[in-house]
Order: structure tokens, then sequence, then C-alpha cells
């Protein structure tokens, strides 16, 4: 694949990403909005964020035992058909049982959506430019934040909550036709595919001890964010007192320093060491982390914005090279299976991180949030386990790749 048709692939795969990611992201910062309007508690809107990645975790179980049986761009195409009319019913739910099956339609969509891009880019990109690659792809997260949690919230402001979901199915009908016309067949696995079950391709997975050591990272990956990161609108307006309308702040600086810095991380990532740079960005984000959730009610705006934007940047910067480490973990045979269960992996972590994150805060008589810090000390706990787990992690790469992790990589196979 030439460099230009490779940058396309990935801007494309980007966009898809976007939308997926919007639709989870949204959520978070309407926590607020959505406590007043139907009346319900922080838990009970945990609840409403994991019923999307619970679900996400159930599908991508289904789907790991035949998402090798057809070509990439067909399942991305159709899966993400299925999600832009899920947002289309998010969008007419009437009220908190309505907007919850809805959202168990979108997870159950989004969460294999979710495995597709890091499985095509395992497929096509080699090892030693898969961090840049990852970096692109990943720059989705951060223009979510940027440009679309911002405008989400000034939609839901002037049109109720219902219109982000609006924007989100419109961006989907947009994005999925450009895909359609500009995507190549994605199918070379299938001329290499065996003929073993769907049920004996997940027995392989299961049965590969890396790739179950990979899973654990996952799961351990998505404690370290998620015990606080559904949690911070609710936070910034109930814990340090700020304005409904100072929210969009925390998203927009958090997502343009990370938007900023993804790029610079790929490659870093490719230079120095997709796990060397995992453990340097997971020891940093301890120190914003719980700046953040220990801030006093009252605080100015900036010293908030100072430890949230700093918090964003480091996750970002922790979250592309477990990436490609996960992506590299897999066996190239069986990428496709090992990717849709590592998502249905990671979904269902999130969901439970939320879960739990949602039952360890709560609000004093005065309607404060508290405990929030015990998030931090959740997801502290996940990061150091992370850390130390992906230094046994194999990594699969090119015969032509060097460094220092391909050196660790032979000492493993030895």
């Amino acid at each position: 694949m030439t460099g230009k048709r490779e940058n396309w692939l990935l801007v494309t795969l980007a966009g898809i990403q976007f939308t997926h990611i919007l639709d989870f992201m949204i959520m978070m910062p309407l926590g607020p909005q959505f406590t007043r309007i139907f009346g319900i508690n922080e838990a009970q809107f945990g609840l409403l964020v994991s019923a999307y990645t619970l679900a996400g975790g159930i599908s991508g179980l289904v789907a790991s035992g035949f998402i090798e049986r057809f070509s990439r761009k067909r399942l991305l195409l159709v899966l993400y058909a299925f999600f832009f009319l899920s947002a289309i019913a998010c969008s007419l739910a009437p009220g908190y049982w309505a907007l919850m099956g809805a959202r168990i339609a979108a997870g159950m969509f989004g969460g294999v959506l979710s495995s597709m891009a890091p499985t095509i880019v395992g497929d096509v990109i080699p090892f030693e430019r898969r961090g840049r690659a990852m970096g692109i792809v990943m720059t989705s997260f951060s223009a979510a934040s940027v440009a679309g949690v911002p405008a989400g919230l000034w939609l839901a402001e002037h049109f109720g909550w219902h219109a982000p979901f609006v924007g989100i199915a419109v961006l989907c009908a947009v994005l999925g036709t450009f895909a359609a016309l500009t995507l190549p067949p994605l199918d070379a696995h299938l001329h290499q595919q065996n003929q073993s079950s769907p049920l004996q391709r997940i027995q392989t997975v299961l049965a590969d001890a890396n790739h179950r050591r990979a899973f654990g990272f996952s799961v351990l990956v998505m404690f370290g964010g998620f015990s606080i990161i559904p949690f911070l609108a609710i936070n910034a307006e109930y814990g340090v007192g700020l304005r409904p309308d100072q929210i969009p702040y925390i998203y927009l600086f958090g997502g343009l320093g990370a938007l900023l810095t993804a790029r610079w991380v790929g490659r870093l990532a490719d230079r120095w060491g997709k796990v060397n740079c995992f453990r340097l960005a997971s020891v940093l984000v301890i120190a914003p982390m719980f700046a953040m959730t220990l801030m006093p009610y009252g605080a100015p705006l900036w010293l908030m914005l100072v430890a949230s934007t700093l918090f964003m940047i480091l996750m970002s910067g922790r979250m592309i090279p477990s990436m490609a480490i996960v992506t590299s973990a897999a066996n190239p045979q069986v990428r496709g299976t090992f990717m849709t269960l590592n998502a249905s992996v990671q979904s269902g972590a999130m969901g439970m991180a939320a879960l739990l994150g949602g039952a360890l805060i709560s609000r004093n008589a005065e309607g404060q949030l508290q405990n929030y810090w015990l998030n931090a000390v959740v997801a502290t706990v996940a990061t150091l386990l992370a850390m130390w787990l992906a230094g046994r992690l194999f990594l699969h790469q090119n015969p032509a790749a060097s460094g220092q992790e391909g050196q660790q990589a032979t000492d493993k196979r030895l």
C-alpha cells in the first residue's frame, strides 16, 4: 500500500472511530443534565454509561466467532449502518428506559466497530510504523473532545439532549458513504483463512498464554481510565462547583492538548519503544489524576483546567502505545478474532469500571460530590499492574524490525 493510500485509510478509520467514540463520550458531560431531567443518582447514571460498554462486550464475544469470515470493509460498513440506526433511536428516545435500550443497541454495534480499526491497522501497517498509525487513528479520541463534545453540548443546550445524537447520525451517514467509496476491499485475510469453526478459532486465541496476558493488560488499562473519566463532568459541577457553561472547556482544552501531542507520542512509541512509552505516560498521569479528584469545592476554573488537561494528554499518551502493544501481541493468523475478543474484554472492563466508580462516589447533605478520590486509588492500582504486565507480553513484528522491543521479543520467544 502506497503512503498516500495508507494515509487515506488511516484518516477514514479515524473518522469512523470519531463518531462511535463521540457517541460514547457525549454521555459523560451530559451526566448533570440526565441526573436532573430523569431524577436519577450517580449510580443510575453509571448504569446508563455501562449499558453501552457491557452490550459492546457481549456483542464482541459473539462476533469474534465469525469476524474472520468476511472482508474487513464489508463488515465495517454493515456494522456502521446499524450503528447509524442506533444513533437515530437515541435521538428519538422519550425517557430514561427508552434511552437505556437505545444505548444497549448502540453498544452492540459500536463495541464491535471499536475492534475494526486496530485490526485493519494490524493487517496492513508494518510493526515499525504501527505506533504512528495508531497515533493517527487515536486522534479521533482527541477530536471527539475538542470538536465533538463542545458541539454536542451546544446542541444539547439549545435544542435539548436529543440533538447531539441527531448530529452523530448525520455524521455517520456522511462518513459511511465516504468509506464505501474509498476503502479498499481489505480481504487479504480471507485468502489465508483456514477451515476451523468459529468455536475452534476462539479456543485457539484463548489457548495462547500471551493472548490471555494481553486481555488482562486491556482490562487494567481500561480500569486505569474509566474509573474516573465518566464522572469528570459530574465532579466538575457538583465536586468543584463549576458552572454548566464552563464544563465544555474541560473537554476542549484537554482534547486539544491530546490532539496536538497524539502523533508525536505515536512516533516516540516507534522510536523509543511501545512499552517504555506506555510506562512513562502511566507514571506521569497519576499526579494529575489525584489533583483532579481531590480538587476542593470552589477551586478556580484555571486550576481545574490545568489538572484535567494534563490528565487527558497523558491518558491519551498511554492509550496510543497500549493499543499498539495489544495489536502487536496478537498472533497475525487470528488477529481479527483476537481483536474482537479484546474489544469485548475492553468494553466489559469499561462498563465494570464505570459501575464501580458510580458506586464509590456519593453526595453530602449539600449536594456536593464526595469520595471521588477513591476512584483515583482504583485507577492507580490498575495502572501500576498494567505497567508490570506490559513487560511480560510478546510483541509480534516484522523480521526487519529493530530496537529494544525487537530484542525483548526475540529473548521471550527463545
